[in-house]
């Protein structure tokens, strides 16, 4: 039996992404309740999407590459790292001959944490799937342990699932919107450096009293916040530190810009294939819990449009790309990603309640980490696309990719570390340090909650 389950996956290893993905999201569609035909289109749109982005990957190695390294012989900048999108990502996840597993193994673990009441959040949101999955794909890749992958990916599933309840009241009362959570990795994941820099800024004398707001703020960089405009003059800046011609230079800015604009209409096509399969999904759930109050875990995607959220993160842009030169042993060029900065901040705006000075200070250290998590794993994410099909070289050597997702991210850094590295001594650090964050958010903050209200209530009766 085993044999010939590993037989079929090496049959579609040997197909390649553009025909295994097609397969792999048509049999995942059908599970969930749709008819063949339905089910294979959006396998089939999702092969497509793989297919635009990996030439996009060929045309950006190709235009960016020799400029970065050009840059690095002119002014001695080692940044061989290439920041190429979330949606590059997602493509190499779910051309993964495991993807089926984990999917699975994550809709599981949502369902028996629902059944067990250990979360309230209902993951409708199927695509965002990839973000818990591409850590089991890279421990499966570095271990070669389909056990080990499954597991971490499990992991990432009850970490993400619990943060997205702890994190629920910052939707309702920042965002005003009631009865929903976000289980979007990308964005739960800043949480982990958020928490306690809030916590410690509140406590610094002087600091925490700095309040400021961000009301005039983004109608002064609206215009350099453009995909576009942030392209242009990436391109054209990396050209001219490279020293080519200001023509190269600008040719390469304009190349850039088609690239920023095209990759999400790219991506797109991932969100429209899954997008029947998400639905599929959720009816499926609702016929199996009626009647229980359930925050519905949907995509950040619906926070990222908040005034906030958008001007904090335009003026993070600039300042990320200016870390990238000076922090020293980055190796990573943010560039694909920097227009969805929005998400990896959107959680940060919320818990500071806008306070546009702890915005950027914990939005700086939440980029710093990405930048060094990101150097540090890229080896790893370029073999395994090299392993599917994506070669990223150009002249004179290799050129790694990475990404603000990924294992870029504090939460997936962590748990994929702790899964490849020694077992004996990182799986009982990280069950510790998982249990020490259930007990707070479980245990102590409710107490604490509840005996602020009861002081607030004796204070309101003697007032009367």
């Amino acid at each position: 039996m085993w044999d010939a389950i590993m037989t079929g996956f090496e049959w579609l290893i040997g197909a390649g992404p553009t025909v295994m993905l097609p397969i792999i999201i048509t049999v995942i569609g059908l599970v969930f309740g749709l008819k063949l035909g339905k089910a294979f289109k959006s396998g089939l749109t999702l092969g497509i999407g793989f297919a635009g982005i990996r030439l996009l990957l060929d045309y950006m190695s190709s235009n960016l590459g020799p400029a970065a390294r050009a840059m690095v012989e002119n002014i001695g900048i080692n940044l061989d790292v290439l920041d190429v999108g979330w949606g590059s990502i997602a493509a190499i996840t779910w051309s993964s001959p495991i993807i089926v597993f984990i999917v699975f193994a994550i809709f599981a673990v949502n369902i028996i944490m629902l059944l067990t009441k250990t979360t309230n959040t209902l993951d409708v949101d199927i695509w965002n799937y990839h973000h818990m999955a591409i850590v089991g794909i890279m421990v499966h890749y570095v271990t070669k342990n389909i056990w080990l992958g499954i597991g971490a990916s499990v992991v990432m599933a009850i970490t993400t699932f619990k943060i997205a309840d702890w994190s629920q009241p910052l939707i309702e009362k920042f965002f005003g919107i009631p009865g929903v959570s976000l289980p979007t990795v990308s964005a739960t994941s800043t949480l982990l450096l958020a928490w306690p820099l809030n916590w410690l800024l509140d406590r610094i004398p002087g600091i925490n009293k700095i309040n400021l707001t961000l009301k005039d703020v983004q109608k002064y960089l609206g215009f350099f916040g453009d995909q576009m405009i942030l392209g242009l003059i990436l391109g054209s800046a990396i050209g001219l530190l490279g020293g080519y011609t200001i023509t190269a230079s600008l040719q390469l800015g304009v190349s850039m810009s088609a690239v920023l604009v095209i990759i999400p209409k790219m991506t797109s096509l991932f969100v429209e294939g899954l997008m029947p399969i998400s639905e599929a999904a959720q009816d499926w759930s609702q016929r199996k819990f009626k009647n229980r109050k359930l925050f519905i875990g949907l995509d950040a995607a619906i926070v990222v449009g908040n005034q906030d959220v958008i001007t904090t993160a335009l003026i993070l842009i600039p300042l990320t790309i200016g870390l990238a030169f000076i922090l020293p042993g980055n190796r990573m060029l943010p560039f694909a990603d920097l227009a969805i900065i929005p998400f990896r901040i959107a959680f940060v705006v919320a818990l500071t309640r806008g306070n546009f000075f702890k915005n950027i200070i914990i939005g700086l250290a939440t980029t710093t980490a990405i930048l060094y998590a990101g150097s540090i794993t890229a080896p790893i994410l370029t073999e395994l696309a090299s392993s599917i099909g994506i070669e990223v070289a150009v002249a004179g050597g290799a050129l790694f990719i990475s990404s603000f997702s990924a294992t870029s991210l504090s939460h997936s850094f962590l748990i994929f570390f702790a899964f490849i590295g020694p077992l004996l001594i990182t799986m009982p650090i990280m069950i510790a340090v998982i249990a020490l964050f259930w007990f707070y958010f479980e245990v102590i903050k409710p107490k604490s909650k509840l005996a602020k209200e009861e002081m607030e209530l004796v204070s309101e009766e003697q007032s009367y």
